[in-house]
């Protein structure tokens, strides 16, 4: 949530930091900001609430000039969404910051700055930062000084970068918990949140590692550790393409995204299945040695990325005979727990910044699990840097706020993990290869599915005045269920929630009636005459009935229950292929209702805050 961008160059960097800002807007904001040390070393400040382009508009209006300058889009935690509470903030005319994450130690902070004299125009926490830049300096010899005492005394998140308009010939930025990369250019240096604000500038990154601080100017990068000495974050280039910003023919990236799943999973598989069977190294070389001695899993998730970590229990447990447990990253980091013998930690997380998560893998060491491994897409990343194993799902990049592609990737990762340790715990050389080969066969399958958009649209129109839906599955799908609830009131603001089938009974038949949408997933499996029975329970009571059923499961439709007939799959894919006609319904009443898909209200892509 929430996006860096910053630039020390010889040339006008406005239209730099502004389109970084283009770039970062999926993340999820409320405002947006940019600061820039004008050619007379005073700063110059511009911030509007909305969207960037109405800070892209105040600009062309009047315009800031200058080759250093920050900018920001912000994600309200302290203080309404607002102008006088948007970043940058500025400490005397002369400091000013941009920040990331939550300093949980504000108040403290603020009384104490109040104390020495400063006065604060925000209810941010954000503006502690910039007084207390101020005031270090009064004392310390540089900026870079400034910042590395002001960060001690911070508590709590921050990705923070600093100028100073009496110095225009860099900037300094400090990250703990909240992601920065550096990007380095020709005679001049960048700084962001994320690669892709700078793709139009760079392909040369660095990413700085917990309770680092570094000075960054037009001609070079001193990095920081936390103890104060130098150190190297080794600069790579990076194969990301600009396009991937390109919503092309569609009409939402969302949307884009649901059709590029396809493709995203033939990269996902593409090496790592060799001749009908899981490579030994598909996660890393020395992967292979570890899984021999895992005798239990324990998945550690946020949102979405938790849902799949629900799926792959079911795999792990029923496949390849290990014990398993999932938790929400939030849950596990504040709780006493046992760390079984020879456990490994799996994290998940689209972004790798996931800060539950990474807050958690952190625990999870200290706790003493056996080794850790994070299924994710972004290369280096927190997680993957700080995981032991790294998974990457080669999804591409994912702008809609609503996880698509990189949902079913995970998915497909765990399933292969599930395969990697199973093959140690007794799976056969013929179970393998079953699923090596319904895996090998699941894009074809999903192209199958995708077919089913304009029918699926057309059941969508149903939902037009409703406000709350139920999802039912069984078994593996149960977790699909609440995916496909979690899709629909994120873009759609349709309450709903998913449950269990088999826990109709137990609660949710009182909320049957003709004006409740109770959404079933059914695929032909060993539970499909059990959940036959749960649907006629919703029927006999009046509810309204959409079926996404096997087409050798033999629903039918009638006057109370639409069946939209899914292609056959193996039972081992099937909660992958199940997840798409879910997505489509919650694409398409969201279109109906009028709603942002792409950056549905109060969210972030990105939590990089508890």
């Amino acid at each position: 949530m929430c996006g860096i961008v910053g630039a020390v160059a010889q040339r006008d960097v406005a239209e730099i930091l502004v389109e970084g800002l283009k770039r970062l807007e999926y993340r999820g904001y409320d405002s947006a900001g940019v600061a820039i040390i004008g050619n007379d070393q005073k700063l110059q400040r511009a911030r509007r609430l909305g969207k960037v382009q109405e800070l892209a508009d105040a600009l062309k209006t009047d315009p800031l000039l200058g080759g250093t300058g920050i900018a920001h889009t912000r994600w309200a935690t302290h203080g309404a969404p607002s102008e006088i509470n948007a970043h940058p903030h500025v400490s005397s005319d002369n400091i000013a910051v941009v920040h990331n994450g939550i300093i949980e130690n504000h108040q403290m902070l603020r009384e104490k700055l109040q104390a020495l004299g400063y006065i604060f125009t925000s209810e941010t926490d954000t503006e502690v930062i910039a007084h207390l830049v101020h005031h270090e300096l009064k004392t310390a010899d540089t900026l870079l000084a400034a910042v590395q005492t002001t960060v001690k005394q911070l508590e709590g998140a921050y990705g923070t970068v600093v100028m100073d308009s009496n110095d225009n010939s860099r900037i300094v930025v400090a990250r703990s918990g909240s992601p920065l990369v550096i990007g380095y250019g020709l005679g001049e240096n960048f700084i962001a949140s994320d690669m892709m604000a700078l793709l139009p500038v760079t392909r040369k990154f660095a990413f700085l590692e917990e309770g680092d601080v570094a000075e960054v100017t037009r001609y070079e990068v001193n990095v920081f550790a936390a103890n104060g000495e130098a150190v190297i974050r080794e600069a790579k280039e990076h194969d990301v393409s600009q396009e991937s910003g390109d919503k092309g023919e569609y009409r939402h990236y969302m949307l884009k995204e649901t059709y590029e799943q396809p493709t995203a999973i033939r990269n996902t598989l593409e090496g790592r299945l060799v001749g009908g069977k899981l490579d030994n190294n598909a996660f890393g070389e020395n992967a292979d040695d570890i899984f021999k001695e895992i005798e239990h899993v324990q998945i550690i998730a946020c949102g979405t990325s938790y849902h799949s970590g629900m799926v792959a229990r079911y795999w792990l447990e029923a496949i390849a005979g290990v014990s398993c447990n999932i938790e929400i990253a939030s849950e596990f980091r504040y709780r006493k727990s046992h760390v079984p013998k020879n456990a490994l930690i799996v994290t998940i997380s689209q972004s790798g910044e996931t800060a539950d998560t990474l807050a958690a893998l952190r625990l999870a060491k200290d706790l003493g699990y056996r080794a850790s491994l994070t299924i994710c897409n972004v290369k280096g990343s927190s997680l993957v840097r700080e995981s032991d194993l790294a998974f990457m799902t080669k999804a591409g990049v994912e702008i809609g706020v609503a996880s698509t592609k990189a949902f079913t990737t995970q998915l497909v990762g765990l399933l292969m993990m599930t395969l990697a340790i199973g093959k140690h715990h007794g799976m056969t050389e013929k179970e393998q290869q079953d699923i090596a080969q319904s895996l090998m066969m699941l894009p074809n399958k999903l192209d199958e599915v995708l077919a089913l958009a304009d029918s699926i649209e057309e059941l969508a129109e149903d939902f037009a005045d409703k406000h709350h839906a139920l999802f039912l599955g069984r078994g593996d799908q149960y977790p699909i269920a609440m995916e496909g609830a979690l899709k629909l009131k994120e873009i759609s603001y349709i309450h709903a929630e998913a449950y269990a089938a088999g826990e109709l009974k137990h609660g949710p038949l009182a909320l049957i009636d003709a004006e409740m949408p109770v959404i079933v997933v059914a695929p032909q499996n060993d539970l499909i005459e059990k959940l036959k029975s749960n649907v006629e329970e919703v029927r006999a009571r009046g509810g309204l009935m959409y079926v996404f059923a096997d087409t050798d499961a033999k629903f039918d439709s009638d006057e109370t229950m639409t069946v939209i007939n899914v292609p056959h799959c193996d039972d081992i894919i099937a909660p992958i292929v199940y997840t798409l006609p879910l997505q489509l319904l919650s694409y398409y009443v969201a279109i109906i209702k009028g709603t942002d898909v792409d950056q549905p209200r109060n969210l972030a892509k990105s939590v990089t805050v508890e």
